[in-house]
């Protein structure tokens, strides 16, 4: 799915989720009131933290939830909001981790997304604070920021709280490259389906698409795509239009479209919605094409809520930061930073060849301009991508989350890498439980295939938290 982190009728609930990020959005969620809370507040964020000139400031917008929070001297959970308006604090996983260790629990907006924007136009010109280098610097700022307010809160100076910070998706990765770049502001980190890996041509992620399909799933998605390649070529208003998508001109921007609809199913932990009725209307010798347009039109537009305009280049030219601008704003992530462009493999692919490099390329001028291109190289230059050298970050993901091959997947001592297998367990499983989307209040596991796979995990997170906060509070003393 093109990384995101389709969030104008999804709550996405600050993984960003985005991308990051269905693909265009690394992280979307359903819609859900399951928020520990939406009270927002505020804090003046500097624009550029690397101009030793300017120092000009911007409002970002933030959450606290104390419930649980054993004060003075409890830990504080940072959970980092990602490609997507950061709209509260989600009832997912982490309440239980906040109950269980007496944590407060906080939440930044990413910078540019929802109502943190430091401009009014999101003209390519003003996109270029748009970046996780200086979405790490807020979040040190912000973590200076809140332990200072804390201390003056209960009177007392000098003193620091034992944080430990949580990302999911995009999100994830900036957990990881957080307690990489700031080793002494948190205690850990928690990577869940973190993309730490920048991949220009990310084909990894269409081969697992059909392998968590299986084989007669795949079969036959494999076959709509033929049938709609065929369908376009004779009269393609029509297909458009069966599938309501007759606003994309742009043939490769339906496909994507179409590519990304079935890749939702198996990243948020729903196959059996998309594979259980297009095996059976293979059986009986019903039209595909009609039954994968139910399929988009019932879930993926309906159900899970993805606008067709996500698709559209128009709309993604957009540059009013008024309503919805998270499409625009990870796809310029994607086209400076990270890539992660899912092109279709030379062969058993399970998306149409259209959908290649000079796509992605084509629609990063398009949308933003001459000379935008992701430099996948210096990222991963930067940050290391899966020889990430940090210490203390838990990195966990899903079996079948295309996203997966992004993460690191090998263990070392100081950074434990879990794979969580089952037959529904996808992005982000740790922290949000099965199906990923909707939410599962508290993170729910008892719908996945194999709820004590997500158990055994989340005790082993647990432990490590356990011991890293007291490793964290020993050196303090």
């Amino acid at each position: 799915m093109r990384l995101v982190l389709i969030l104008t009728t999804l709550s996405l609930l600050c993984l960003a989720s985005n991308g990051a990020i269905p693909s265009r959005l690394l992280q979307r969620i359903s819609h859900s009131s399951n928020f520990l809370t939406t009270e927002e507040l505020w804090f003046n964020q500097t624009v550029d933290h690397f101009s030793p000139l300017d120092h000009s400031k911007f409002p970002q917008r933030y959450y606290e939830f104390t419930d649980y929070f054993r004060l003075p001297d409890g830990p504080i959970f940072l959970k980092i909001c990602g490609e997507a308006s950061c709209d509260g604090i989600p009832n997912d996983y982490i309440s239980v981790l906040a109950k269980k260790f007496g944590a407060a629990v906080v939440s930044l907006e990413h910078r540019y997304y929802g109502k943190s924007s430091p401009f009014r136009s999101l003209r390519t010109e003003n996109l270029k604070y748009l970046s996780s280098k200086q979405a790490l610097f807020d979040l040190a700022v912000f973590r200076q920021y809140y332990q200072e307010s804390l201390n003056v809160k209960v009177n007392r100076s000098n003193v620091e709280n034992p944080w430990f910070v949580f990302g999911v998706s995009y999100a994830g990765a900036l957990s990881a490259w957080f307690r990489l770049k700031f080793p002494h502001l948190t205690c850990g980190s928690l990577a869940s389906s973190a993309v730490v890996l920048a991949i220009y041509n990310f084909t990894e992620f269409d081969r697992q698409i059909g392998e968590s399909a299986g084989a007669e799933c795949k079969a036959v998605l494999q076959e709509v795509n033929g049938l709609v390649e065929q369908r376009l070529a004779s009269d393609g208003n029509a297909v458009k239009s069966l599938f309501g998508a007759a606003s994309l001109k742009i043939d490769a921007d339906f496909l994507y479209l179409l590519a990304d609809a079935a890749v939702t199913a198996f990243q948020y932990g729903n196959p059996d919605m998309l594979c259980s009725p297009l095996v059976q209307a293979k059986k009986d010798g019903e039209d595909l094409v009609n039954a994968y347009a139910t399929y988009v039109k019932e879930y993926y537009l309906g159900t899970f809520g993805v606008s067709i305009e996500t698709y559209n280049q128009q709309h993604l030219k957009r540059t009013n930061s008024a309503g919805d601008t998270s499409d625009r704003l990870w796809w310029f992530q994607v086209c400076t930073e990270v890539a992660f462009f899912q092109v279709a493999p030379s062969k058993d692919s399970m998306r149409p060849s259209e959908i290649n490099t000079k796509y992605h390329l084509d629609l990063c001028k398009n949308v933003f301009g001459d000379g935008i291109y992701p430099d996948v190289d210096a990222t991963n230059i930067y940050y290391g991508g899966t020889k990430i050298a940090g210490s203390k970050i838990i990195f966990t993901n899903g079996s079948q989350d295309p996203w997966r091959h992004a993460s690191k997947l090998t263990s070392t001592p100081d950074m434990p890498s879990f794979l969580i297998s089952c037959h529904n367990c996808g992005h982000g499983t740790d922290l949000r439980g099965c199906p990923q989307s909707p939410l599962s209040p508290e993170g729910d596991a008892k719908n996945c295939s194999s709820p004590d796979a997500v158990h055994k995990v989340r005790q082993q997170i647990i432990e490590h938290i356990d011991l890293w906060l007291s490793q964290c509070q020993a050196t303090d003393v």
